[in-house]
């Protein structure tokens, strides 16, 4: 089971290398531009696990209510740099800081698998709280069940843990949160995607699959 602490403790150490290392282009930035880009006119996003703000609140604060959270002050110091306009948080996905029905989509995208696999449907259900009726979001996960641990993640001597619960069990969350799935991509790992192979890999070759849900009214 993840230790949430250990995870945060972790991204605040190695936030600039992994700032350094995520994909700025190739599948996976693709499939979070195209969600954004189908969101009708948005008056608030959350992107829940914002990271260092790339590219979800780089794109979308100026333009709407961009509300970023993140447990690692780290993180959030770096997303602060990238966009200044964005409204920040630290805090916990389980327990999103923000009221009922007060905001349009939500993006939850390499967060979600670093939650305790016991929290991730209450995390879904949290965003369905938050979100108003109508609203979208768009989650990343493993394409099946695993968790693991890595102690030297990204040469960096720092560990980090992951609790990925899969495709299925995913689908199952957002259903009994209220969502309809409405579209679903897959793609290659964002840390080591080679543009070269862009279209070339074979499905099974792709681990992550991104889920968008609508909640229904």
């Amino acid at each position: 089971m993840v230790d949430k602490d250990a995870v945060r403790r972790a991204y605040d150490e190695i936030a600039e290398v992994y700032a350094e290392e995520r994909a700025t282009t190739g599948r996976s930035v693709e499939i979070l531009e195209a969600f954004l880009d189908s969101l009708s006119d948005p008056q608030r996003v959350l992107d829940a696990g914002c990271g260092h703000g790339r590219p979800v609140l780089t794109r979308m604060a100026g333009s709407t209510d961009a509300v970023g959270l993140d447990f690692s002050r780290g993180q959030l110091d770096l997303a602060r740099e990238a966009a200044p306009a964005a409204d920040l948080l630290q805090g916990d996905m389980t327990a999103l800081p923000l009221d009922d029905d007060s905001v349009d989509a939500v993006v939850a995208c390499w967060s979600l698998i670093h939650v305790p696999m016991d929290d991730h449907g209450r995390v879904v259900g949290e965003v369905a709280r938050v979100l108003r009726p109508g609203g979208r979001v768009l989650l990343c996960e493993g394409r099946g069940e695993w968790d693991g641990a890595n102690p030297d993640w990204l040469d960096t001597d720092v560990g980090m843990e992951w609790n990925m619960a899969g495709e299925e069990a995913t689908r199952d969350h957002l259903r009994e949160a209220g969502f309809r799935v409405v579209d679903r991509w897959l793609a290659p790992d964002s840390l080591e995607e080679d543009p070269e192979s862009h279209g070339t890999l074979d499905e099974e070759d792709l681990p992550w699959v991104f889920l968008a849900g609508r909640l229904e009214a």
